[in-house]
């Protein structure tokens, strides 16, 4: 992980560091031979103006879990945007139930151990920007407007928009990896 990460960030990778585990403990305790998922939570602000006047502000914040189980070479896949523990339990017990049913894939399972990633360089992807609402409209009209003024015909516009996101995503399989790290989020 990033050195750059605030305490909040450092908690939220935390929390999802530790759902990671215990679905895969979860999974092994179904009969899974081996388990992989990914868990994820993002929060950003959206910001639309035109005409100098505001169209839309958004807050968002998500979740989700997506991850497979392996029984041999059958594998089931479930997924998540409730990241409580009843929940991520009833995604493993999906995904097993899943994995129950399916004919084995002779290419199905988790790369070798030594095939994987064991040392997780920093990016330098980690860049918060904490933007009052205020601020994130103040901006995108000054956009609007330096782009309007810069020709006189210019009579009308779509709008401008300002889009701030982070996010903290982790992975962990049943090989013993289980890592992430705070990045702007994708979307």
């Amino acid at each position: 992980m990033t050195t750059t990460a605030t305490d909040d960030t450092r908690e939220r990778l935390d929390r999802l560091q530790a759902t990671i585990e215990d679905l895969l403990k979860e999974a092994k305790r179904r009969g899974a031979d081996a388990a992989e998922a990914v868990v994820s939570g993002s929060a950003g602000l959206e910001i639309a103006v035109r005409l100098g006047e505001v169209e839309t502000v958004e807050h968002t914040r998500d979740n989700g879990l997506s991850l497979t189980v392996y029984f041999g070479q059958s594998k089931g896949c479930a997924s998540t945007s409730d990241l409580s523990s009843e929940a991520v339990r009833e995604a493993v017990r999906a995904a097993c139930a899943i994995a129950s049913h399916t004919q084995a894939d002779p290419c199905a399972g988790l790369a070798d151990p030594q095939r994987l990633a064991t040392r997780v360089m920093d990016l330098d992807l980690y860049h918060p920007w904490d933007l009052p609402v205020e601020e994130a409209v103040r901006r995108a009209v000054a956009c609007e407007d330096a782009a309007r003024a810069s020709d006189p015909r210019i009579t009308n516009s779509e709008g401008a928009s300002l889009s701030s996101h982070f996010g903290v995503q982790v992975y962990g399989n049943s090989h013993g990896f289980v890592g992430g790290y705070p990045a702007p989020a994708m979307g």
